[in-house]
């Protein structure tokens, strides 16, 4: 069975963007993004809500931009060739290849995904993961501490749910960010 794992970049005070909706403070440098397309190599599956989707939609053309390093050429490649889950009311069709859309969060569809899979599968946004972490699906969460307080905005972890975790592993950047990685005790 794959595990399911939410992996975001959050600010020391639990937020994947501020107030004003930006995330440019967790922008990695090379080395960082280096190590999250170690991670998103064992990934086969990304599970996505809308906005992030739709943020995550650059990587499905960011290998035709001119001059890119061979970190994002090399996501560029993983994204593309990830199958792609868009939980969405409102979006129609795909933006992007391997892409189908959802109209409703399903638990059970993600758990015989999850029974199915071949590959660890991600779950990316703080909305759709906080669905899956309070039904119990989510089996890791990942999360990269970035050096700045935000003071508000949209939240890492949902409120209202209580999870136990045990600390699997930790890594500290030169740019000082910080990696966490959590099994979630079910």
């Amino acid at each position: 069975m794959a595990k399911l794992i939410y992996l975001m970049f959050t600010s020391l005070d639990g937020y994947v963007e501020d107030a004003q909706g930006d995330f440019s403070w967790s922008m990695p440098d090379e080395i960082v993004h280096a190590f999250v397309n170690e991670i998103a190599a064992s990934m086969g599956t990304c599970l996505y809500g809308r906005r992030m989707y739709e943020t995550m939609l650059f990587w499905e053309t960011a290998n035709n931009e001119p001059d890119q390093p061979p970190v994002i050429l090399d996501f560029a490649r993983q994204w593309q060739a990830a199958e792609k889950i868009v939980f969405s009311r409102t979006l129609t069709e795909p933006r992007s290849a391997r892409t189908r859309i959802v109209r409703d969060f399903d638990p059970e569809l993600v758990r015989r995904l999850k029974a199915e899979a071949r590959m660890d599968m991600s779950i990316d946004g703080p909305e759709i993961a906080g669905q899956a972490i309070k039904a119990g699906l989510v089996d890791e969460i990942m999360m990269i501490v970035c050096p700045v307080v935000v003071g508000g905005g949209k939240r890492f972890l949902p409120d209202g749910a209580r999870v136990d975790l045990d600390l699997l592993e930790e890594r500290r950047f030169d740019n000082c960010m910080v990696f966490l990685r959590y099994a979630v005790r079910n």
